[in-house]
């Protein structure tokens, strides 16, 4: 059934991406609205997640279903499902083609399927538990990097976060010799350090729609996270360190003086 499961959210996040890229063609005639300081949401966002929410509930009725724009949906199985219907969609709303969406899968309070799709760049990035990660069907590494001074950490900040926080970051960084990446989509740049395009990922707090799939793909893909309680992390969101094993000690350091 778990291999049903992941065949079945590859296809799906493939149809949501190419819907929710309908959207972005006509963005002149989008619904926009403010939840919030840098936080916006479109009737593209709703109506993505509204495919996705009553596709799996006609597959798999009994799962429950967490959403970034819907309540959640209670469930009677071991699994429950995680979507962000677009992550990015202050690029998406600007016409930036750097979004995606994104299916994660926990059962049992373990991450077990995690897919991001890329519509703008066709690429799917996906993983499920113990059975390593691809890239369209590619086998992908995290980098080989050993030093934060050989290639780019992303950098996540949100509303929720602390500006100082993401200062005293920046800064460690910089004295560490290394450099900072930050595109507006978590979800995305965690698939980029899990594809070895980036060397890391951190970010004080994010929610689970946004990084249980990217979490998922780079342990997969060879990389290491800090610990979290997963099943506390799918309603109320955690801490993201995210990187190669030969950086993951220096990152880890670095976050854990300048995050809570």
């Amino acid at each position: 059934m778990s291999q049903d499961r992941f065949t079945f959210a590859n296809a799906l996040v493939k149809r949501a991406g190419a819907y929710a890229h309908e959207y972005f063609t006509r963005l002149e005639t989008l619904n926009i609205e403010s939840k919030g300081h840098q936080d916006m949401v479109s009737e593209a966002d709703r109506d993505t997640e509204f495919l996705v929410r009553k596709a799996i509930a006609e597959a798999f009725p009994d799962d429950s279903i967490v959403g970034e724009e819907g309540d959640p949906k209670p469930g009677t199985s071991e699994y429950t499902w995680i979507i962000d219907p677009i992550d990015g969609t202050a690029n998406f709303v600007s016409g930036i083609p750097q979004w995606c969406v994104i299916i994660a899968c926990v059962k049992n309070g373990e991450k077990y399927i995690g897919v991001t799709y890329d519509p703008c760049a066709d690429e799917l990035f996906a993983a499920e538990k113990g059975k390593g990660a691809t890239l369209n069907g590619t086998p992908m590494k995290v980098s080989t990097s050993d030093s934060l001074s050989n290639g780019s950490i992303g950098l996540g900040f949100s509303a929720r976060g602390r500006n100082q926080a993401v200062k005293s970051a920046v800064d460690a960084l910089l004295d560490e010799g290394g450099i900072f990446f930050r595109n507006a989509s978590g979800g995305l740049m965690l698939a980029y350090a899990a594809s070895g395009r980036l060397i890391g990922y951190i970010e004080e707090h994010m929610n689970s729609w946004d990084c249980m799939a990217g979490l998922l793909l780079l342990e997969e893909a060879g990389g290491k996270c800090q610990e979290i309680d997963v099943a506390n992390a799918v309603m109320n969101g955690c801490k993201v360190v995210a990187a190669c094993p030969g950086v993951f000690d220096q990152t880890k350091a670095l976050t854990d003086k300048c995050f809570i």
